[in-house]
């Protein structure tokens, strides 16, 4: 107790102390982020929202809601199809979850499927490929956006295979699904090119901590290096597949720059017949994004990622 302003005073000067994360984390945002550093770790210390996706096939936005706010639970749209809870509840309290009628995704990484084919015909057998697809929530969204679609779903990992099958089954929708390691196409990949392939690829996290806490203190500094590391292996891997004229939508949930703009300006320096359409980059909390096919961008209290939509030449 004597002690007691002097100990304040010490942890008031510390920013792992004052912050709750690591000093390199605290640092390297400060660096990154200059004006938005400090939004970013106040975000990461609140609770998350709980958003939810609708399926049009069942319901308009503003009709879930209506059934939502019958029950007693207040919402507000986000992004092209969403709605983010006043206050999350349990999944089995949502109208027709089961059904498949609405699922729980987070508002930024709604913006992935619309925005793949954005422009191009949406009912169109396009051969698509999922490449890191578990739990299977991006995959979902993609047979919802595009229905006559051929979707292969590949993760490493054969148990979350099982979590994207369960997914789909409950959303009424088919794709293939196989357990694969999406940087080595010679042991799964039939050489039939896509038309379109989605690379949510492994990251830090560094952008849905308020989800998972202990994320900031299992990474080391040195991860984001090894991490882009892979992400530009599974760049190089898939780009081949891809046929003329195909796009290929690179995206993380991490709001490191070396897990995003500056793995796709490396990927774009190496690779002439890429080119980078309009994207909307680092989606940061707090800021508002920009160059989203969304109504006014509105994506309520979204979490950190990052979107790069490449094209390749038809030539």
């Amino acid at each position: 107790m004597r002690e007691r302003e002097a100990l304040v005073l010490a942890t008031d000067a510390d920013l792992q102390a004052v912050w709750n994360h690591p000093r390199w984390w605290v640092e390297r945002l400060q660096r990154e982020y200059p004006d938005h550093w400090q939004a970013l770790l106040q975000m990461a210390q609140q609770p998350a929202p709980m958003s939810l996706r609708i399926d049009p096939r069942y319901h308009s936005v503003g009709e879930y809601q209506s059934k939502l706010q019958a029950l007693g639970l207040p919402s507000k749209a986000v992004g092209a199809s969403g709605l983010q809870l006043a206050k999350a509840v349990p999944v089995q309290q949502l109208p027709g979850f089961s059904e498949g009628h609405v699922s729980v995704q987070d508002a930024a990484a709604q913006v992935a499927a619309p925005f793949l084919l954005q422009g191009r015909q949406a009912d169109k057998a396009w051969r698509i490929l999922d490449a890191c697809a578990a739990p299977g929530g991006k995959t979902g969204h993609l047979l919802a956006c595009y229905p006559q679609a051929r979707v292969l779903a590949l993760d490493v990992d054969a148990a979350r295979c099982q979590r994207i099958d369960q997914n789909l089954q409950r959303l009424g929708v088919q794709a293939e699904v196989r357990a694969a390691d999406a940087a080595q196409p010679a042991t799964w990949w039939d050489g039939e090119a896509f038309d379109a392939i989605l690379l949510d690829a492994p990251c830090t996290a560094s952008g849905i901590v308020r989800r998972h806490p202990d994320v900031r203190w299992l990474r080391r500094p040195e991860d984001s290096a090894q991490l882009a590391r892979i992400q530009a292996q599974l760049l190089r891997a898939l780009w081949p597949l891809l046929a003329p004229g195909g796009r290929l939508l690179y995206c993380t949930c991490s709001v490191f720059r070396s897990e995003g703009d500056e793995t796709v300006q490396a990927f774009l320096q190496h690779n002439t017949n890429a080119q980078l359409l309009p994207s909307p980059g680092h989606l940061i909390p707090g800021q508002a994004p920009t160059g989203l096919p969304v109504v006014d961008n509105a994506l309520g209290e979204h979490d950190g990622f990052y979107y790069a939509l490449l094209e390749k030449d038809r030539t």
